[in-house]
């Protein structure tokens, strides 16, 4: 996902990189399979995003942050 900001008199562009899943979790000293009862998606799923093997999308990145007491925005790298 792509995001353009204005800034001055050029454009900024902002790109979602890695998923942070897997920092994020261990953070909150949590376990995958503990989240995934949590959030009510599969270990599978939740280990697919946490190793970059699937993009998360922002929904799941938003219901995460509530249950690991953190920013969605947390949940990825952000390239500039």
């Amino acid at each position: 996902m792509k995001v353009n900001l204005l800034k001055g008199d050029s454009v900024a562009r902002i790109t979602r990189g890695r998923c942070l899943l897997k920092e994020r979790i261990k953070e909150a000293n949590m376990t995958q399979a503990k989240l995934a009862r949590h959030s009510g998606y599969s270990p599978q799923r939740i280990s697919n995003w946490a190793n970059n093997r699937e993009p998360m999308p922002f929904e799941a990145a938003v219901l995460f942050a509530f249950i690991l007491d953190c920013h969605a925005e947390d949940m990825y790298e952000w390239i500039f």
